[in-house]
């Protein structure tokens, strides 16, 4: 029932991100960090594999997603795109059940990467047009919560069918979500200075420019 529930998870999100067409955006600066997340992602998302006695509370393997920091350089749609490419490379050089590495698939990458995407469209709502908002927000704080909130939906629906012990698990989930947000927050605040181009969901109109003066009397 699981499997099946993330398999359609993930098709929903990858058809949904194709028609987008988002490879339009490979020719210019993204190509990039796209390549580079395609070469460096797969050694993180295979850490519980080369690492099997690295365990946290609730017997979970130190995993880091890279998935919200993806979705912050390249837009949702490429982030997916680019994911799933991951997933097919951990797939065919790691030695993961299937059940396991579409678990992966969805759990540290497509899910942590649309929760960014909902958080993005809540800050620009609800809060000012700042630097610190962008890389505080969006690429620490905001990356911390992304990847937590996928690791509580992942062991709260895992629980329901006997999984570990969701107090412990949560715990573990919490301090594995802070190594991704130190790690994107590090790298959002590097590009926003050296290379902007490279961060898809950055404007220098929005953030930089300041916002004109309200009308006089």
């Amino acid at each position: 029932m699981i499997t099946l529930l993330e398999t359609v998870v993930a098709a929903v999100m990858v058809l949904a991100a194709l028609w987008l067409r988002p490879w339009r955006m490979l020719g210019g600066a993204l190509l990039s960090p796209f390549l580079a997340g395609l070469v460096l992602l797969p050694w993180f998302w295979m850490l519980p594999q080369m690492l099997p006695r690295s365990l946290l509370a609730g017997g979970i393997s130190v995993q880091l997603s890279g998935a919200c920091l993806m979705t912050l350089l390249l837009g949702w749609p490429l982030a997916v795109v680019l994911l799933s490419g991951v997933a097919a490379v951990v797939w065919l050089v790691g030695t993961l059940e299937p059940e396991v590495w579409l678990s992966q698939w969805v759990w540290i990458g497509l899910v942590p990467a649309t929760l960014t995407l909902a958080l993005g469209a809540v800050l620009r709502r609800w809060l000012p047009a700042q630097v610190f908002v962008y890389i505080l927000g969006r690429g620490f704080l905001g990356t911390a919560l992304c990847i937590f909130l996928a690791g509580v939906l992942y062991e709260l629906l895992y629980h329901l069918v006997g999984g570990v012990g969701v107090e412990q698990a949560l715990v573990a989930r919490w301090l594995m979500a802070w190594g991704d947000a130190f790690l994107t927050g590090m790298l959002v605040a590097i590009f926003v200075a050296f290379k902007p181009e490279w961060l898809a969901t950055w404007s220098d109109q929005r953030y930089l420019v300041p916002p004109p003066p309200p009308p006089g009397p």
